[in-house]
């Protein structure tokens, strides 16, 4: 859950990203967050997928401490990850009554200096985790629970590595952004076969990454300067497409970071019409934004009170449901209904709120909705109380799926111009074979096999 950063204040997060307030499993069932108490802090797992949320606190024998890292398991369960100098203690936690059990599970050693160990997001399926330990000359994928004798090394990939976006629904596929030679670039590492083949290469001197991808569709999320060489700007693909890596202007929100968190799921080859649900942090505060690649705008809406920033879930029907925390409400879930088209800005589905362990009940939406600008008016960053969202004349136009024919990429009509293609060339993939086969003008890129069959993704279109 790597997020991208665009014309960005300071953020708190690895890398300048924005941390989320919580990790959500991949189906949306669970979630699991460091919950304070006064001046300590203890896990708590969430309960999503029933009439009502519900939390449950998961105290260990001493409090944990701030940088302690938690993920829910597909069974309830929650990972512990305790970094301790160079050792780093995974164990799983559950409840027992009133109090919570324990099951170590072991530790992964990182003797060398510099290398930094954090846990991947939750893999499809929900029975293992993964971890990734980055360090200064080359990085290494850890499974830390789900296996038969603890730990367990599964694949090393030269280069200081980051990220960690699922590309599959099998948890086999894993991308991740590897620096190499002074470049970041997305490769993909198969976890059966421990191979590491490349998928995002735009230019040649650019810093390409993937920040969220959807088995489903294909559509992926990516954060490339190769448009603004020197900054970063939000963009979009098709896995298995030849279509070019499309950059709409309505992403890009002056002075605001915008991280992109959630992608709406089951829209089968239809990645132009997913929802992706997008945290702003701005001089403002903290809102949420909703985009599809087909409307080139995005909506603007104040985040729920207590939101657990950068967290949430899409359902296949659209609806986008925000965990939240407040004094009276200390388990809450805010639903948003996602509109299409011209049907207005996206409004509250509703909100529901669980008892905490005080016993107090009660629900706290959002303040209400704001309206986005129309393609070609006024551009501007909404603020959380409703402000006008930012439109630009381009947004991204339909995509194929994966696998499906290659198409030119149509210009921007609402603009009145066509916008010039600034392709740097595609590689593209031979089928029958599996294996990458560039263009001369793509640069040069390694002949080995491409997980399902994909060309690295390269060329681009601004507008």
């Amino acid at each position: 859950m790597t997020a991208c950063a665009i014309e960005s204040p300071s953020t708190s997060g690895a890398d300048g990203v924005p941390e989320a307030g919580c990790v959500i499993t991949a189906d949306g069932a669970y979630a699991a967050r460091l919950a304070p108490a006064g001046d300590c802090w203890f896990p708590e797992r969430w309960t999503l997928d029933g009439p009502e949320p519900y939390a449950v606190p998961l105290p260990g024998n001493q409090p944990e401490e701030p940088g302690t890292g938690v993920q829910p398991m597909g069974d309830g369960r929650v990972l512990v990850h305790r970094p301790s100098a160079s050792r780093h203690l995974f164990s799983l936690l559950y409840p027992t009554g009133p109090g919570t059990g324990e099951l170590p599970l072991g530790a992964v050693e990182c003797p060398e200096p510099g290398t930094r160990l954090a846990l991947l997001p939750p893999a499809p399926g929900g029975a293992r985790a993964y971890a990734l330990a980055s360090g200064p000359r080359s990085s290494a994928v850890w499974l830390v629970a789900g296996g038969a004798f603890g730990p367990e090394r599964l694949a090393e990939v030269p280069g200081r590595c980051s990220g960690g976006v699922w590309l599959d629904g099998t948890g086999r596929l894993l991308a991740i952004d590897r620096e190499l030679g002074g470049r970041t670039k997305t490769v993909v590492v198969d976890l059966e076969r421990a191979v590491v083949s490349p998928l995002l290469q735009i230019a040649e001197d650019s810093d390409d990454r993937l920040l969220l991808a959807d088995p489903d569709s294909g559509l992926l999320l990516i954060s490339s300067d190769a448009p603004s060489p020197g900054q970063e700007r939000l963009g979009w693909g098709v896995l298995g497409s030849t279509l070019p890596v499309r950059f709409p202007e309505c992403l890009r929100l002056p002075d605001c970071v915008v991280t992109p968190f959630a992608i709406q799921p089951g829209q089968v080859l239809t990645p132009e019409n997913c929802a992706v649900g997008l945290r702003v942090d701005g001089a403002f505060g903290t809102w949420v934004g909703t985009w599809r690649p087909a409307e080139r705008r995005v909506r603007h809406l104040p985040a729920p009170e207590g939101w657990l920033a950068g967290a949430g879930v899409w359902t296949p029907e659209g609806v986008l449901r925000l965990p939240y925390a407040t004094r009276t409400t200390p388990c809450g879930v805010s639903d948003l209904v996602a509109a299409r088209g011209n049907a207005g800005a996206m409004e509250p589905g509703g909100s529901s709120g669980a008892a905490g362990p005080g016993g107090s009940t009660g629900a706290a939406g959002p303040g209400g909705s704001a309206r986005a600008a129309e393609p070609g008016g006024s551009t501007g960053a909404a603020g959380p109380g409703g402000g006008t969202g930012a439109a630009g004349p381009g947004g991204g136009t339909g995509a194929a799926g994966p696998g499906g024919s290659a198409r030119a990429a149509e210009p921007d009509r609402s603009a009145g111009t066509a916008e010039p293609d600034r392709s740097a060339g595609i590689a593209e993939a031979d089928r029958s074979a599996g294996m990458a086969v560039p263009r001369r003008n793509a640069g040069p890129v390694p002949a080995t096999p491409v997980p399902l069959q994909q060309a690295p993704l390269g060329r681009l279109v601004t507008n």
